[in-house]
Parts: structure tokens; sequence; C-alpha cells
């Protein structure tokens, strides 16, 4: 851990913001920049969501997009864009029998990182895709609330999933479990990279996700993947009115290899 990192810490630690689940070095980032409040309004406001950027990140060489098909949202009809806070878990290597025998403490850290997040922030958790046991529940949403995170996105199982819906905090999952994940997982790293299926995630990216899925745009493409997309809806909006007037394949065509090719 650098000096600015430790100083960091020392900070948060004086204001209440040090859980203490995990080891200090174990925490790879703490101040790092957001995501401008207005430009994530403006990601929001787009009609096709994660269609638009995905077929964005296309176009730059970058795979950012996990389908719905293995993230889905607990909540249908969720939308959510803000700043990503990560988080890395592995399993334990004692049974959960011999863990809670010997009293060991609950490795699990979605606490601990939802009080380093911001307003606006997004948990992004990997279990590297475990559908066995359960990286969050209702106590962590909570927590999440508390601190003002506004969603979540899973590489692994939630539980509790009534109070993610009373308390409409949207989060996407590989899956659901009434399984504990405490003395079956450990939290290795907080702010450092992970992945969530086959995309990698950084703190400080942009997770977007509607109903169609995720995607992760990278910090220093958020302005011009913003710009490419309102570019992309103007386009189809016009495609789909001159379809709806019924014009002629050969006015269309121009339009088609424009647009996707």
């Amino acid at each position: 851990m650098n000096d600015q990192l430790v100083k960091e810490y020392e900070e948060y630690k004086a204001q209440g913001r040090i859980w203490g689940g995990v080891p200090q070095e174990s925490i790879k980032k703490i101040k790092y920049p957001r995501i401008d409040k207005k430009i994530v309004e403006e990601f929001l406001a787009l009609d096709d969501l994660t269609g638009s950027i995905s077929d964005v990140l296309d176009t730059l060489g970058i795979r950012g997009t996990v389908p719905a098909s293995y993230l889905s949202p607990v909540m249908p009809g969720s939308k959510i864009a803000g700043t990503a806070i990560t988080l890395r878990s592995i399993p334990e290597r004692k049974t959960v029998t011999q863990g809670l025998h010997d009293k060991d403490y609950i490795r699990m850290a979605t606490r601990d990182t939802h009080y380093l997040a911001e307003p606006g922030d997004v948990l992004v958790a990997d279990f590297g895709g475990n559908l066995d046991v359960s990286n969050m529940g209702g106590q962590s949403v909570a927590v999440a609330q508390s601190r003002g995170v506004i969603g979540a996105v899973v590489n692994g199982a939630i539980r509790d999933v009534p109070s993610f819906r009373s308390r409409n905090f949207p989060a996407w999952s590989r899956g659901s479990t009434p399984i504990t994940g405490k003395c079956r997982m450990q939290a290795v790293e907080i702010n450092g990279p992970v992945n969530l299926h086959d995309v990698l995630v950084e703190p400080g990216d942009l997770i977007v996700a509607d109903d169609s899925g995720v995607c992760v745009v990278p910090a220093d493409k958020v302005n011009f993947v913003l710009e490419k997309c309102k570019s992309i809806i103007r386009e189809e909006a016009n495609m789909r009115d001159l379809i709806d007037k019924n014009v002629s394949i050969s006015d269309l065509k121009p339009l088609y290899r424009k647009r996707y090719l």
C-alpha cells in the first residue's frame, strides 16, 4: 500500500468509513474519479440503453457487454447507471462446519466496500460465477442504500430477494440462493479489477444495466460512447420513421449499410 493510499485509509478510518472486515492491504483504491452526474443522467435518458452502448463498444473493439442471459435483473424494468466499486471473493478452504465450529471471523466484505462508496456508485461483486452461495442479502442492501449505492451487479448469487424488491434496490446476478456465504467465501480484494462473465471491470468504470443486460464502459471512453449512442438513436429513429412511411427498399438499403456495415 503506497503512502497516499495509507493516508486515505487513515482519513476514512477517522470518518468511520472503515468496517475492518478485510486487511488494509486488500484495499487497492479508495479515492478515484467518479463519472459526472450529468453524464450519468444523459445515459439514463437514452431509449435503447444497453443495446446502443453495446453497438458502440463493438465499434471500439471493447468486450464490455454481458447479456441478461448471464446476469439477469432481480426486478425487471430496472435501469441504472453509475460508477463501479468492486469486490472480489474466493472460496474458503475450510468446510462451513469447521469454520462455524472454530468461530471464524466472517470474511465477506460487501459492507466494507459500501462504506468506501460515494453516492451514485454501483457495487460490482465477483465470486467467479458461483451459484451456490450468496454474495449479499437484505442486510447488505440496507447498508448499501445508507451509503448512497444505487444498485449491484453480482457475478454469483444473491439471497433475500424480497428485500431487494421491497427496498427497491436494483441488482443483476447469476442467480439466487438461500445459502449464506458466511464461512464459505472470503473477500480478497476491494477496488481492484474484477470479472463479470467474460468482461473486465475496473473501479471507476461506468456500469449501465437494464432488462437486456449489463454494459461496462471504460472511464476514458464514457464521453465518446455517450455521443455515439445519441447519434445511433437519432439514426434509428429516422430509419423507423421511413419504415413506417413504407419507403422503398432502395431508399432504406443505404441507411442500413451506413448503420450496420
